[in-house]
């Protein structure tokens, strides 16, 4: 139910302060805002129902679990219809962590973590590239993540 929901100053202030630290008590997100507790509790509940704040999650890192190559996927397709069977297929491969439908080059752009290389290119033979539709694959490794950021919630159009 997005859409009309409106966003003022203070859920701007209160996305900001969370975004940063999804732990952080509702009674120090109050004392920042100059509010009580009720009202940081009751906004973060209207940001959640309205589907402005989508869950809450532990980030891992995925090189500490053993995950050590991050690559980005351009994938092309025998016909753009097929987009959404190949994204049924592709939520299937648990490497898989995004998936965009995009214009230019490529129909679908996904971001994928493995092991090593030999796991990518195991993940592209055996998984990727053998799905019907899929034509060829143009893939990225990517060599540091510089940035990893939420959107900047109080920054004005």
């Amino acid at each position: 139910m997005t859409g009309n929901i409106q966003i003022d100053n203070l859920d701007r202030k209160i996305l900001d302060i969370i975004t940063k630290n999804a732990r952080i008590p509702y009674l120090e997100v109050a004392r920042e805002c100059n509010v009580t507790g009720a009202a940081i509790h009751q906004r973060v509940q209207r940001l959640i129902k309205s589907g402005v704040i989508k869950g809450s999650e532990f980030k891992v890192d995925p090189v500490l679990v053993g995950f050590k190559t991050c690559a980005f996927i351009g994938v092309y397709l025998d016909h753009p219809g097929h987009y959404r069977d190949i994204i049924k297929k592709f939520r299937e491969i648990s490497e898989i962590i995004e998936c965009h439908y995009t214009t230019g080059n490529y129909s679908l752009f996904i971001k994928v973590y493995t092991h090593d290389n030999e796991h990518l290119r195991d993940i592209l033979t055996e998984k990727i590239q053998v799905i019907p539709g899929v034509i060829r694959t143009e893939t990225l490794i990517s060599l540091e993540e510089s940035i990893n950021r939420q959107i900047p919630v109080l920054s004005e159009k």
